[in-house]
């Protein structure tokens, strides 16, 4: 159906405007998050040991001290990143990367059995386990930079300028890759829909390695 005069103009500045505005938007209050976590943890005390054992594999294996570093400057590092626009997408799969962890060893309620009982963690809390609703918002609001880059306003759409830009492409190699990678952060917390999520992400690949040997490569819509 297409949309009257006014309606589509509308649109078409909205759709501008949000190239520029809406990745800051994300990039300025993760930035902030991230930073300030990692602020607390650089003037803090190395409180790691008490949920080591929770870590997932192989994080558990790693000497806590050492998490404890490599959590602290991911989080300075990665939130300064994301405050700049600079490897925006790398910051957001670290980051990503890390808030998974955490839910994990700090937030996933520490026994469940039904889906009901894991939904009961879905809140904000300070009881420790069984509280990942913030994490999971996090995570959903780094989706968007990891796919989409930082916007118009940022260094990484700054040196993009020198490059002509990539044809989009959401074909069988895409959306394979991408399954595949989500399996591995999503296997720390439920293991079962994470092997279906690989499975399925495997399959994709073998239709985009037929494609490719056929010469029917193309989106996938």
């Amino acid at each position: 159906m297409r949309l009257p005069f006014p309606a589509t103009a509308l649109r078409d500045r909205l759709d501008g405007l949000g190239r520029w505005l809406a990745p800051l938007g994300l990039r300025l209050l993760l930035a902030w998050e991230y930073i300030e976590s990692g602020r607390e943890k650089w003037r803090g005390v190395n409180w790691f040991d008490s949920v080591q054992a929770d870590f997932p594999l192989p994080l558990r294996w790693l000497p806590s001290a050492l998490n404890w570093h490599a959590a602290t400057w991911l989080e300075l590092l990665g939130g300064a990143c994301l405050l700049l626009g600079v490897a925006t997408r790398a910051s957001a799969a670290l980051l990503i990367g890390l808030t998974v962890v955490a839910t994990a060893a700090v937030h996933w309620p520490a026994q469940w059995d039904t889906l009901a009982a894991l939904a009961e963690g879905y809140a904000i809390s300070d009881r420790g386990q069984g509280n990942y609703k913030l994490p999971l918002l996090f995570v959903a609001m780094l989706l968007p930079l990891l796919l989409q880059g930082g916007g118009r306003l940022s260094v990484d759409a700054w040196l993009a300028r020198r490059h002509p830009a990539a044809r989009a492409h959401s074909d069988a190699l895409a959306w394979g890759g991408f399954a595949l990678a989500a399996a591995v952060p999503l296997g720390w917390l439920l293991p079962g829909p994470a092997l279906a999520l690989a499975a399925l992400g495997a399959a994709l690949l073998a239709a985009a390695a037929w494609q490719r040997c056929h010469g029917a490569v193309g989106p996938l819509w």
